[in-house]
């Protein structure tokens, strides 16, 4: 059997280059300041730098940010629509905008989403799971505690959880709930 040719390492990155990395990465994915951050500081991790002086990485994120190319706020409202879509609770969601390095003051929308969603985000959840009124039958106490306990784990208060967990096969789910 041949051996796999050896590969040629990358060479260190420049300014230009650093600057088409950036721009593809904003191209291809939706993305914060400090996911964009980095991204960029594992490439140079990678490669190596070959420019004069320290890579510009905070200076190509703002000229991004000025350009229109990333906006954390409206990264953060379609983050947690998306959470919601698919059933994760509140706080799941600012775990998420925390974890992709939103600050508060960009976050602040899209957490009264997933505030204002929660008691849908929790039927999705349970539909997903086939859970309280999607199940087929009762749980017994331990299947229970499982699904309130997933529920939980999916970012769901306390309440809105059991809420939604007692109720029965094919029960309509109308109440509102606090979180």
């Amino acid at each position: 059997m041949a051996a796999s040719p050896s590969r040629k390492p990358r060479p260190p990155l420049t300014a230009e280059k650093l600057d088409e990395l950036a721009i593809s990465y904003v191209g291809r994915f939706a993305t914060s300041r400090a996911k964009l951050n980095a991204f960029l500081t594992r490439k140079l991790r990678e490669r190596g730098w070959a420019g004069a002086g320290e890579p510009p990485i905070d200076e190509l994120t703002e000229k991004l940010v000025r350009l229109g190319y990333i906006d954390d706020r409206a990264y953060a409202l379609a983050k947690a629509r998306s959470l919601t879509a698919h059933g994760y609770g509140s706080r799941r969601v600012r775990q998420a905008l925390s974890h992709a390095g939103i600050a508060e003051e960009d976050s602040g929308d899209a957490n009264d989403l997933a505030t204002a969603e929660a008691y849908e985000a929790a039927l999705r959840f349970a539909r997903r799971k086939r859970i309280g009124p999607y199940a087929e039958a009762r749980p017994d106490p331990k299947l229970r505690e499982r699904a309130l306990a997933a529920m939980i784990r999916a970012g769901h208060g306390f309440a809105v959880a059991r809420a939604v967990v007692d109720l029965g096969p094919g029960e309509v789910p109308d109440m509102v709930v606090d979180s």
